[in-house]
């Protein structure tokens, strides 16, 4: 409901299958159901990233599985990563490390030649995070997140230029 609708009611969110006395029992009101859905939304993208073992893995693997894993949590959760701008946030301080993972992932690829050494690596992580969300946004329904990783992580590391 919200997805559809971010400012629908507590009300309205209940009508969409839930009673209303379970939300309003759970959630003392709709600020306090939005913080929630955000922070387990961010939890969900932590683990993402946790997953594709991005201090371990060989660099370009940790960016393929990251991506992948990545792709598949916001596809289902758009909505909710977008909530979190309170610094005082669990979510917020879950996105910010996540940030600062994708750098250290990035550094890791710049150390092995992927990236140029002279790149911005705040920069590129921006770059990256637009390219997941292109992506996503002009997904067509069931595209396969690997399929869709590959095409991110290529774009990244070579852009649309001509290939020798």
């Amino acid at each position: 409901m919200l997805a559809e609708d971010p400012g629908a009611s507590m009300e309205q969110i209940a009508a969409a299958g839930v009673a209303r006395t379970t939300i309003h029992r759970r959630f003392a009101n709709r600020q306090a159901l939005i913080e929630a859905l955000a922070t387990s939304a961010a939890r969900q993208l932590a683990q993402a990233v946790d997953d594709g073992r991005p201090d371990t893995a060989p660099p370009l693997v940790a960016m393929h599985r990251i991506t992948a894993n990545v792709l598949q949590v916001k596809g289902a959760w758009t909505f909710a990563l977008g909530l979190s701008d309170d610094p005082d946030s669990e979510a917020f301080a879950l996105q910010q490390d996540i940030g600062r993972r994708c750098v250290a992932v990035l550094r890791r690829a710049q150390d092995d030649g992927l990236i140029d050494e002279a790149a911005d690596l705040d920069w590129v992580r921006r770059v990256y995070y637009a390219l997941i969300g292109e992506s996503l946004h002009g997904n067509a329904e069931g595209a396969d997140p690997d399929t869709l990783a590959a095409r991110v992580i290529d774009t990244l590391l070579h852009g649309a230029g001509p290939r020798p």
